[in-house]
């Protein structure tokens, strides 16, 4: 009998897979538009954005909830959230620059939302490396402050997306404010529970 955690592990498995088996899907039926290398690029880029937001929406449901179902599934969301920034960074430059590697170091260097995109990538890339119990267990302290880059990954990936789009901002602002509403989230608990703990012993002290 499969367990309920391993059963929900499963259900987010096949459900991350999921924008990747409609991108297939269009491919092979010849739907994804006239422009179809510029369609896979937006499609992984947007889903990058949306797993990196629904991972750090974890702990602050965890905390609203009570349910640990939402911590336990954190880690292979952010693992998702870096196979689609690889499918994205790898649609650029096999398919867009067809592996002309000048070009692409160009871009970096003179192209600002790709330098920002390229530098998010790159932060995403050790935290996809340590993401494992032993990689944590061997960082200890170190792992947490590594992996609370994923805020500069997250500024970084909606600076890309508002130079990317240029015009009509609104797409890219509405992931931008939600990002926010995260950070300021995260920021306010940690707040609370660090003037709960100092006010603890001056409670319990006033209550002798």
């Amino acid at each position: 009998m499969v367990k309920t955690p391993g059963l929900i592990k499963l259900m987010v498995f096949m459900l991350c897979l999921l924008p990747l088996g409609l991108l297939v899907y269009a491919g092979f039926q010849n739907n994804l538009t006239a422009d179809p290398i510029e369609e896979i690029l937006h499609r992984t880029g947007i889903w990058t954005l949306r797993f990196l937001l629904i991972t750090l929406a974890m702990t602050p449901l965890k905390i609203l909830t009570g349910s640990a179902h939402f911590i336990r599934n954190r880690r292979q969301l952010g693992l998702f959230t870096f196979f689609y920034a690889s499918l994205h960074l790898i649609t650029y430059v096999w398919l867009d620059l067809g592996l002309a590697w000048s070009h692409f170091f160009e871009d970096v260097l003179e192209r600002p939302y790709i330098t920002v995109g390229m530098l998010a990538w790159s932060l995403m890339l050790p935290m996809a490396f340590t993401s494992n119990k032993a990689m944590i267990k061997k960082l200890g302290k170190q792992w947490k402050r590594l992996h609370q880059t994923v805020y500069v990954v997250l500024g970084l990936g909606c600076l890309h997306f508002i130079w990317l789009v240029k015009s009509d901002l609104t797409e890219p602002l509405i992931y931008t404010g939600i990002g926010l509403s995260l950070l300021i989230f995260r920021i306010a608990h940690f707040y609370h529970g660090k003037r709960s703990t100092n006010q603890r012993p001056t409670n319990q002290k006033k209550a002798g």
